[in-house]
Parts: C-alpha cells; structure tokens; sequence
C-alpha cells in the first residue's frame, strides 16, 4: 500500500489553493450546500427506513408470518445499498471527469424522482406483484443517488476549507445523517399522532415522501448556486504528470486497494451503530419487546440530536490533534459500549433507553465526524470523488444495508437485544484494528 506523505509537511498545504487570478469562494456557503443536500438525501433514506419498521412490510409484503413481512421489507431496504457501488462508480466517474457540482445536482435530482415516486406507488392490494417490484425499482435508484451523495458533498466541503480547517469544513456535511434522521422525525411523529396508527398505515405514510418534493426544490436551487471546486482539474486541463483516469474506479481498485479496504474497514462498525439504532430498533422495540413506538424514536432523536452536537467540536479537536487519536476514542468507546446500549432495551425503561442511545451517538459522532476529512486525504485529487465514496458506501453496505437483515435472522435464533451488541461490538472492533493500521492524514498534501 502506498505511504502517505510525510506528516511533516508543512500544514499550509492542507489548504485548496484557488486558480491564479480568482478569489476563494465562501467555505461557509459550500459547507452549508453539502450540508442541505446530505440532510435532504437522509431524509429520504430515512423515511424510507422508518416506513420500513412501521408500514411497508405488510403494504407490499403481505404474509401470515409478522417476521416474513418484515425481511422482505427491510430486504428491500438492503437493496438500496446494493446499488449503491454503482453509484460509486457513475457519480465518482462524473464528479472526478466532470466535476464535484454537477454529480451533486445529478445525485440529489434522482433521490428526489425515487422518494416522491415509493409516496405515489400503489400497495400490493391494489396492483398485485407490480407493487413490490415497483417499489424495489425505486429503492434501487435511490441508492445509485446515495452512492455519489456522501462523497461528493464532504469532497466539495473539504477543497474549499480555509488553512487548518479541513476536518472542520468536511465534517459538516456529515451532520447530514442525523439532521436527515431528525427531520424524518419531525414529519413521522406528527402524522402518526394525527392519523393514528390505522390511518397512518391506511394513507398518512405517503405524506413524508411526498413532502421530499419541497425539499428536493430547496436543496437544487441551494447547490446550483455554489461554485466549482478549486482543486478539480477538468481532463482537458489535466498535466501529464497526473493526467485524469478515464474510469476512476478501475484505477482506484488497481493503485490503492489496499488503502481502500482498510478505509471500508474503519467506517465499517459505525454503519452498523447508526442503522441499527436508527432503522432496525425502531422496528424491534415495539414489535419483539412491546417498548412504545413513540419511545424509540424520541429516544432514537434525542440521541442523534447529541451527536449532532458534538460533531463540529469533535472535527475542530481532529485538525488541532489529528483524525486518528478522535476515531479511535469513539471506535473503543463503540465496542465497550455496543452491548450496554443495547441492553438497555430490556428495561422497557424510555430513560434508561434514551440515555443508552444518546450516549453510543455520541461515541459514533467522535468516530465518524472526522471520518469524512480522513476518507478523503487517503486519496489522491483525481480519485479522491470515487476513493471516499466507495470506501464510505461500501462500509455503510456491509456494516450498515445488512444490518438489519442480519439482526432479523439473529433475533430469530437468540431472542435477546445482547446479540445486538456483540454484533455490532464485533463490527467495531474490526474498525478499530483498521484505524489502527492506517496512518495520520491531517498534514497531507491535498491538492496532490
């Protein structure tokens, strides 16, 4: 695997250095453009997830068994992010060639088409068959547009951060998730107290996805407005020296694997904390431990609200100290804390639960909010769209699109919420022997 550069470089070089006679466009403003796309992007991701736990199983899978019905619809829940390597290699094909914008406002527009559409899809009562593959089709759009959304968005953030700011800068976006998360939230519960829980199951789940239309709207006019990376080099303009890859992920599989593998390894255990808290618990509470559905996801929000909090504090620590000593600290705090949090379900207890939540949240934004500078100082500047996507995408498949599938067939063998926490525990032990065995990146040479 090749060696970083030398952490002595001098840490001015962590800062994009704009065209000779062009000023800096406005970090802040292409921060806060990452950050409204993620959001909205998550937010679709998210209600889907939730409707998944609540409504969809029976809707498009009808079956005598309760726990048939909720594989296939978490199944379908998986099969998003199947696609999503695909989106890795058409969007990281784009945004590398083409540039960061343009796969932004193509990633965003098709999660949009996706979300509205599952609002307007007929339930298997209605069309038989055609539903669920219906239904299946646009979860698999959906993660064609998640495949480029997360690596485009840090990426854009990160080449326009001012001088010894780069985590900082790039970790807004990472906000996204849990602001998508709240957001759902915040439009679920609402419509679920309103239309009841028959209602809700009937009609009102559609609300949410339709209501993707607004913010789809708000986010394109938002991304339209923000300028191009400084560090993007169009191909006609690339030198000799580091001419542009005609299929960037083909080249990333043949000049870095192994920096990619361990880097799929280090995200690998949060992408099981955060879906299997976020989507799978608010279907397994209820339904296997008789805990309210209003309690998971209060307890569920609060807990991403703490993360959230924590997320800058915790990137400005990683470009004062560096990524490692961050990520590690929440990797070891993940693994001791995996199999307590999830304990904590056995309670019943809506305090207990929501302490255990906020505080395994917290210890996820320590590991993931520097992540987002980390993935993208692995690789270089003309693989750097695809190498952060894919190394991000494919952990949050692997650790995360499966997790609740996993956790079902688990459940199904040992009733109890420890299996849980040994799973993801093993999860996030994996990821921290990967930390473990890449090096420091905050002094890298970014425009390289």
């Amino acid at each position: 695997m090749p060696e970083l550069p030398s952490a002595a470089a001098p840490a001015i070089a962590s800062s994009p250095r704009p065209a000779p006679g062009t000023a800096r466009p406005r970090a802040s403003r292409v921060a806060a453009a990452s950050l409204v796309g993620t959001t909205i992007e998550y937010y679709d991701f998210a209600v889907y997830g939730t409707a998944s736990a609540l409504v969809l199983g029976p809707a498009f899978f009808p079956s005598g068994n309760a726990t048939v019905s909720s594989l296939a619809a978490f199944l379908t829940f998986a099969a998003a992010f199947v696609a999503r390597p695909l989106g890795v290699a058409l969007f990281g094909t784009i945004g590398d060639r083409l540039g960061r914008r343009r796969a932004l406002v193509a990633s965003l527009l098709l999660m949009g088409v996706a979300t509205v559409g599952v609002g307007l899809l007929p339930t298997y009562e209605t069309a038989g068959l055609l539903a669920p593959v219906l239904l299946v089709t646009l979860r698999l759009l959906q993660g064609v547009s998640m495949g480029g959304e997360w690596g485009g968005a840090v990426l854009l953030a990160a080449e326009h951060a001012p001088p010894g700011r780069r985590a900082l800068y790039a970790s807004i976006p990472n906000a996204g998730p849990s602001l998508g998360f709240l957001l759902s939230s915040a439009v679920i519960l609402p419509t679920l107290n309103i239309a009841g829980r028959d209602g809700f199951t009937d009609w009102a789940w559609r609300i949410p996805f339709l209501l993707s239309t607004v913010l789809v709207v708000i986010g394109l006019w938002v991304r339209s407005t923000v300028s191009e990376s400084p560090l993007f080099t169009p191909p006609t303009e690339a030198s000799a020296a580091a001419p542009a890859s005609r299929f960037p992920l083909g080249t990333l599989l043949a000049r870095h694997p192994g920096r990619l593998l361990l880097g799929i390894g280090a995200a690998l255990g949060g992408s099981a904390v955060y879906y299997l808290t976020i989507v799978y618990s608010l279907s397994y509470g209820p339904k296997e431990l008789g805990i309210p559905q209003n309690t998971m996801l209060t307890a569920a929000s609060v807990g991403a609200a703490a993360g959230i909090a924590v997320t800058l504090p915790a990137a400005r620590l990683a470009d004062r100290i560096g990524r490692r000593p961050v990520m590690l600290t929440g990797a070891v705090g993940c693994v001791l804390w995996a199999v307590p949090m999830y304990a904590s379900l056995s309670s019943g207890d809506a305090w207990v639960i929501t302490g255990a939540y906020t505080v395994g949240l917290v210890l996820l934004a320590l590991m993931f909010s520097p992540a987002a500078a980390f993935l993208t100082e692995l690789f270089p500047a003309r693989l750097r769209y695809t190498g952060a996507s894919a190394a991000f995408i494919l952990a949050n498949t692997l650790g995360g699109g499966f997790a609740p599938l996993v956790a079902t067939w688990l459940n199904s063998r040992w009733d109890s919420p420890l299996v849980l926490g040994f799973y993801t525990g093993g999860l996030c032990l994996l990821s921290l022997l990967c930390l473990l065995a890449l090096p420091e990146t905050r002094d890298h040479e970014f425009d390289a």
